[in-house]
């Protein structure tokens, strides 16, 4: 990819907010369990940063998803995955139906106070007995004269605590599970939205992940984003949005990571002389480089790819299974290389290990990318009443 000023422009706002914004308070805010997403997003929005390919009209910066991708890139640069995975969430998971489908007014009310970093957004998708299975969901949304009337929950919900509307994936009516979903903006002040708890996880400390009911919850018939039955297609388009961002945001980090081991195994001492001086060690260092800049190019081609109209879902899917396998071995290998310090729980190689493992899981299982994958090459079993 070819990459010009503008380009460059918004890495270098980007970093400056994330070095005196967000990384001096991560350490705190991991602590916590939560971080000021209002406020975050206040001085992301204010800077131009959460609407940078979304329609000017509602405050974007309309510019083409190659701009998109440099900022998921620059989050890399954030010293935990809750925040970068939280900022996504908001530019590249709940919003991308709304702004390509929505009604002007449903983006007045919801897109342009989320670009402005006064709103905060959440995906209602995965459910308890529904994750990376989407066809399965089972919250319904039936209408009840000018209204929709939701019943059901979600589960996994990142940044459900504190968001101030969800994009709602639910059953909309009969037939096809590919055919009978919608998606609609539900505010999530309203009567009937319970927040059950917010989950305790592994990783991704200070992002708030919630499990939330819905019982009788009624939003305007007009909440509707797009084509009533559309969601799945919807979805799975905001899907390739999603994986991308997953790859491409992962990149910076695992450099940094090997950067930061590099500097530890070459100063620690070990038997009179540097860890780093063991082939084993610098081999393996040179190996994991070489396979993050294998990633990082992956996902530029399928930029590229996305920007010419081709639908990419291959290149998505190959980029998503490849980055969260990726994460997995570059901060296992770098934690391994640290010895006892790596084990500890606020060393910020044990935070990669904790942080990474949900690339694998999130957004689609690594399995589900294989089955994408094979389905595409033509290589899945066709199997009677499938």
């Amino acid at each position: 990819m070819q990459f010009t000023q503008e380009h460059d422009e918004i890495r270098r706002t980007l970093r400056a907010i994330i070095d005196k914004d967000i990384n001096p308070h991560v350490d705190q805010w991991e602590e916590d369990g939560i971080f000021p997403a209002h406020e975050v997003f206040k001085k992301l929005g204010d800077a131009g940063l959460l609407g940078i390919n979304k329609p000017a009209e509602y405050g974007g910066m309309g510019l083409d998803y190659s701009y998109a991708m440099v900022m998921a890139e620059e989050l890399g640069h954030i010293n935990c995955g809750s925040v970068p995975m939280a900022i996504g969430v908001q530019t590249d998971m709940a919003t991308p139906a709304l702004a390509r489908y929505g009604s002007d007014a449903l983006r007045k009310e919801f897109l342009a106070p989320s670009i402005a970093g006064d709103y905060v957004a959440c995906l209602g998708v995965s459910e308890v007995g529904a994750g990376s299975d989407v066809a399965s969901i089972k919250t319904t949304a039936r209408k009840v004269g000018g209204d929709w009337v939701i019943n059901g929950g979600k589960m996994w919900t990142t940044n459900g605590t504190q968001a101030d509307w969800m994009c709602l994936l639910a059953g909309t009516g009969e037939g096809p599970a590919h055919k009978n979903k919608s998606l609609i903006c539900l505010p999530m002040k309203t009567k009937g939205v319970q927040i059950v708890k917010k989950l305790d996880k592994l990783g991704m400390r200070s992002s708030d992940t919630a499990q939330i009911f819905f019982d009788e919850v009624k939003v305007p018939v007009r909440n509707l984003i797009g084509q009533e039955g559309m969601g799945f297609v919807y979805q799975m388009q905001q899907f390739q949005e999603e994986r991308l961002w997953g790859a491409i945001s992962s990149v910076v980090g695992m450099g940094r990571l090997i950067d930061q081991t590099i500097e530890y195994t070459r100063e620690r001492k070990v038997f009179g002389r540097p860890l780093l001086d063991n082939q084993v060690i610098h081999f393996k260092l040179a190996e994991l480089s070489t396979e993050v800049e294998l990633v990082r190019s992956l996902c530029y081609r399928a930029c590229e790819e996305y920007l010419d109209g081709t639908d990419v879902t291959m290149l998505a899917s190959m980029a998503k299974l490849k980055a969260g396998r990726m994460v997995r071995l570059v901060t296992d290998g770098c934690l391994q290389y640290w010895g006892g310090a790596g084990y500890l729980w606020d060393n910020p190689v044990a935070r990669a290990y904790r942080d990474s493992r949900l690339a694998s899981i999130g957004g689609g299982a690594d399995e589900v990318m294989l089955q994408i994958i094979s389905k595409l090459m033509g290589t899945l079993p066709r199997l009677e009443n499938r």
